[in-house]
Protein backbone atom coordinates (compact mmCIF):
# COMPACT_ATOMS: atom_id res chain seq x y z
CA UNK A 1 0.00 0.00 0.00
CA UNK A 2 1.55 3.30 -1.11
CA UNK A 3 0.47 6.75 0.10
CA UNK A 4 1.36 9.87 -1.91
CA UNK A 5 0.66 13.45 -0.83
CA UNK A 6 0.10 16.16 -3.44
CA UNK A 7 -0.74 19.82 -2.93
CA UNK A 8 -4.45 19.28 -3.52
CA UNK A 9 -4.99 15.62 -2.64
CA UNK A 10 -3.74 12.45 -0.99
CA UNK A 11 -3.61 9.19 -2.91
CA UNK A 12 -3.34 5.64 -1.61
CA UNK A 13 -2.75 2.79 -4.06
CA UNK A 14 -3.48 -0.59 -2.54
CA UNK A 15 -1.53 -2.31 -5.36
CA UNK A 16 1.05 -1.18 -7.90
CA UNK A 17 -1.42 -1.01 -10.77
CA UNK A 18 -4.96 -0.19 -9.55
CA UNK A 19 -7.87 -0.81 -11.90
CA UNK A 20 -10.51 1.12 -9.94
CA UNK A 21 -10.61 4.39 -7.99
CA UNK A 22 -12.57 5.73 -5.04
CA UNK A 23 -12.65 9.53 -4.88
CA UNK A 24 -13.58 10.31 -1.27
CA UNK A 25 -14.53 13.87 -0.24
CA UNK A 26 -14.20 15.08 3.36
CA UNK A 27 -16.60 17.19 5.39
CA UNK A 28 -16.60 20.86 6.37
CA UNK A 29 -13.44 22.07 8.09
CA UNK A 30 -11.55 18.80 7.63
CA UNK A 31 -9.17 17.88 4.80
CA UNK A 32 -8.16 14.89 2.73
CA UNK A 33 -6.48 13.23 5.71
CA UNK A 34 -9.81 12.75 7.47
CA UNK A 35 -10.73 9.37 5.99
CA UNK A 36 -7.25 8.02 5.24
CA UNK A 37 -7.39 5.76 8.37
CA UNK A 38 -10.55 4.13 7.01
CA UNK A 39 -8.65 2.46 4.13
CA UNK A 40 -7.02 -0.31 6.22
CA UNK A 41 -10.18 -0.64 8.32
CA UNK A 42 -12.17 -1.49 5.18
CA UNK A 43 -9.89 -4.49 4.58
CA UNK A 44 -10.50 -4.63 0.82
CA UNK A 45 -7.72 -7.06 0.05
CA UNK A 46 -8.19 -8.60 -3.38
CA UNK A 47 -9.37 -5.34 -4.95
CA UNK A 48 -6.84 -3.26 -6.92
CA UNK A 49 -7.82 0.22 -5.75
CA UNK A 50 -6.65 3.78 -5.75
CA UNK A 51 -8.18 6.00 -3.04
CA UNK A 52 -8.10 9.71 -3.83
CA UNK A 53 -8.72 12.09 -0.92
CA UNK A 54 -8.85 15.66 -2.27
CA UNK A 55 -8.62 18.79 -0.11
CA UNK A 56 -11.52 21.23 -0.48
CA UNK A 57 -10.74 24.87 -1.33
CA UNK A 58 -10.35 27.40 1.49
CA UNK A 59 -13.39 29.68 1.76
CA UNK A 60 -15.31 31.77 4.27
CA UNK A 61 -18.27 29.91 5.80
CA UNK A 62 -21.22 32.10 6.71
CA UNK A 63 -22.68 29.98 9.52
CA UNK A 64 -19.24 29.78 11.15
CA UNK A 65 -19.03 33.56 11.52
CA UNK A 66 -17.26 33.89 8.19
CA UNK A 67 -14.17 31.97 9.29
CA UNK A 68 -12.06 30.69 6.41
CA UNK A 69 -11.72 26.91 6.33
CA UNK A 70 -11.75 24.04 3.90
CA UNK A 71 -15.26 23.79 2.51
CA UNK A 72 -16.77 22.44 -0.67
CA UNK A 73 -19.34 25.27 -0.55
CA UNK A 74 -20.54 28.00 1.76
CA UNK A 75 -23.32 27.19 4.22
CA UNK A 76 -25.64 30.17 4.35
CA UNK A 77 -27.99 29.11 7.14
CA UNK A 78 -29.05 26.27 9.38
CA UNK A 79 -32.41 25.72 7.71
CA UNK A 80 -32.45 22.73 5.38
CA UNK A 81 -33.75 24.78 2.45
CA UNK A 82 -30.97 27.36 2.52
CA UNK A 83 -27.90 25.46 3.63
CA UNK A 84 -25.75 25.62 0.52
CA UNK A 85 -24.68 28.25 -1.98
CA UNK A 86 -25.36 27.01 -5.48
CA UNK A 87 -22.25 28.51 -7.08
CA UNK A 88 -19.99 26.78 -4.56
CA UNK A 89 -21.69 23.44 -5.10
CA UNK A 90 -21.31 23.72 -8.86
CA UNK A 91 -17.68 24.82 -8.55
CA UNK A 92 -16.87 21.77 -6.44
CA UNK A 93 -18.80 19.58 -8.85
CA UNK A 94 -16.40 20.73 -11.56
CA UNK A 95 -13.45 19.88 -9.31
CA UNK A 96 -14.78 16.33 -9.04
CA UNK A 97 -15.28 16.17 -12.81
CA UNK A 98 -11.61 17.06 -13.16
CA UNK A 99 -10.58 14.34 -10.72
CA UNK A 100 -12.60 11.75 -12.67
CA UNK A 101 -11.04 12.95 -15.93
CA UNK A 102 -7.55 12.70 -14.38
CA UNK A 103 -8.14 9.06 -13.45
CA UNK A 104 -9.32 8.41 -17.00
CA UNK A 105 -6.06 9.82 -18.31
CA UNK A 106 -4.22 7.44 -15.99
CA UNK A 107 -6.07 4.41 -17.34
CA UNK A 108 -9.06 4.03 -15.01
CA UNK A 109 -12.34 4.51 -16.91
CA UNK A 110 -15.35 6.26 -15.39
CA UNK A 111 -17.13 2.91 -15.06
CA UNK A 112 -14.48 1.92 -12.49
CA UNK A 113 -14.57 5.19 -10.54
CA UNK A 114 -16.71 5.53 -7.42
CA UNK A 115 -17.56 8.87 -5.81
CA UNK A 116 -17.81 8.94 -2.03
CA UNK A 117 -18.11 11.57 0.64
CA UNK A 118 -19.08 12.50 4.18
CA UNK A 119 -21.33 15.45 5.07
CA UNK A 120 -20.50 18.27 2.62
CA UNK A 121 -18.35 15.80 0.72
CA UNK A 122 -21.27 13.41 0.41
CA UNK A 123 -23.47 16.20 -0.93
CA UNK A 124 -20.89 16.96 -3.64
CA UNK A 125 -20.51 13.24 -4.46
CA UNK A 126 -24.26 13.11 -5.07
CA UNK A 127 -24.29 16.35 -7.05
CA UNK A 128 -21.41 15.36 -9.32
CA UNK A 129 -22.21 11.67 -9.62
CA UNK A 130 -25.85 12.07 -10.59
CA UNK A 131 -24.86 14.57 -13.27
CA UNK A 132 -21.80 12.71 -14.60
CA UNK A 133 -22.02 12.32 -18.37
CA UNK A 134 -20.35 8.91 -18.33
CA UNK A 135 -21.55 5.95 -16.27
CA UNK A 136 -19.62 5.74 -12.99
CA UNK A 137 -19.27 2.75 -10.68
CA UNK A 138 -21.32 4.11 -7.80
CA UNK A 139 -22.03 6.87 -5.29
CA UNK A 140 -21.52 6.54 -1.54
CA UNK A 141 -22.94 9.47 0.44
CA UNK A 142 -22.67 9.52 4.23
CA UNK A 143 -24.47 11.84 6.67
CA UNK A 144 -25.53 14.31 3.98
CA UNK A 145 -28.30 15.37 1.63
CA UNK A 146 -28.94 16.15 -2.04
CA UNK A 147 -27.86 19.74 -2.74
CA UNK A 148 -29.67 21.97 -5.24
CA UNK A 149 -32.40 19.36 -5.02
CA UNK A 150 -34.90 21.29 -7.13
CA UNK A 151 -32.64 21.15 -10.18
CA UNK A 152 -31.84 17.44 -10.06
CA UNK A 153 -34.74 16.15 -12.14
CA UNK A 154 -33.82 18.45 -15.03
CA UNK A 155 -30.05 18.04 -14.77
CA UNK A 156 -29.67 14.32 -13.96
CA UNK A 157 -27.56 12.37 -16.43
CA UNK A 158 -29.29 9.53 -18.28
CA UNK A 159 -26.00 7.59 -18.07
CA UNK A 160 -26.34 7.27 -14.28
CA UNK A 161 -30.04 6.63 -13.83
CA UNK A 162 -29.25 3.14 -12.53
CA UNK A 163 -26.02 3.93 -10.69
CA UNK A 164 -25.66 2.09 -7.35
CA UNK A 165 -26.20 4.53 -4.48
CA UNK A 166 -25.27 3.89 -0.84
CA UNK A 167 -26.86 6.39 1.56
CA UNK A 168 -26.20 6.28 5.29
CA UNK A 169 -27.18 8.57 8.16
CA UNK A 170 -27.05 8.73 11.93
CA UNK A 171 -30.45 8.94 13.58
CA UNK A 172 -28.98 11.21 16.29
CA UNK A 173 -27.14 13.56 13.91
CA UNK A 174 -27.32 17.16 15.26
CA UNK A 175 -25.33 18.68 12.34
CA UNK A 176 -27.11 17.33 9.27
CA UNK A 177 -30.46 16.22 10.70
CA UNK A 178 -31.66 12.68 10.09
CA UNK A 179 -34.71 14.07 8.29
CA UNK A 180 -32.38 15.67 5.71
CA UNK A 181 -31.08 12.21 4.87
CA UNK A 182 -34.49 10.58 4.70
CA UNK A 183 -35.86 13.43 2.60
CA UNK A 184 -33.01 12.99 0.13
CA UNK A 185 -33.64 9.27 0.00
CA UNK A 186 -37.31 9.91 -0.78
CA UNK A 187 -36.37 12.39 -3.51
CA UNK A 188 -33.98 9.97 -5.19
CA UNK A 189 -36.48 7.11 -5.02
CA UNK A 190 -39.21 9.35 -6.45
CA UNK A 191 -36.93 9.99 -9.44
CA UNK A 192 -36.43 6.28 -9.98
CA UNK A 193 -33.01 5.74 -8.37
CA UNK A 194 -32.34 2.50 -6.51
CA UNK A 195 -30.99 3.53 -3.11
CA UNK A 196 -29.39 1.22 -0.57
CA UNK A 197 -30.26 2.94 2.72
CA UNK A 198 -28.50 2.43 6.05
CA UNK A 199 -29.11 4.18 9.35
CA UNK A 200 -27.23 3.96 12.62
CA UNK A 201 -27.84 5.16 16.15
CA UNK A 202 -24.95 7.64 16.00
CA UNK A 203 -24.39 11.39 15.70
CA UNK A 204 -22.44 13.15 12.92
CA UNK A 205 -19.75 10.52 12.57
CA UNK A 206 -18.99 7.10 11.09
CA UNK A 207 -19.30 3.92 13.15
CA UNK A 208 -17.55 0.55 12.94
CA UNK A 209 -20.84 -1.03 11.86
CA UNK A 210 -21.10 1.52 9.07
CA UNK A 211 -17.53 0.83 7.92
CA UNK A 212 -18.36 -2.88 7.72
CA UNK A 213 -21.46 -2.13 5.62
CA UNK A 214 -19.43 0.17 3.36
CA UNK A 215 -16.81 -2.55 2.83
CA UNK A 216 -19.49 -5.07 1.85
CA UNK A 217 -21.04 -2.63 -0.61
CA UNK A 218 -17.68 -1.61 -2.12
CA UNK A 219 -16.75 -5.24 -2.68
CA UNK A 220 -20.03 -5.86 -4.47
CA UNK A 221 -19.91 -2.72 -6.62
CA UNK A 222 -16.22 -2.88 -7.53
CA UNK A 223 -15.81 -6.64 -7.82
Amino acid sequence: MRRTTFEDRIEIDTVEHPDAAVIWLHGLGADGNDFVPVVPALDLRGLALRFVFPHAPMRAVTVNAGYVMRAWYDILGLELDRREDESGVRESGRIVEGLVAREGERGIPASRILLAGFSQGGAIALHAGLRARERIAGIMALSCYVPIAGALAAEASPANRDVPIFLAHGTLDPVVPYRAGTRSRQLLESLGYAVEWHEYRIEHTVSLEEIADIATWLRRVLA
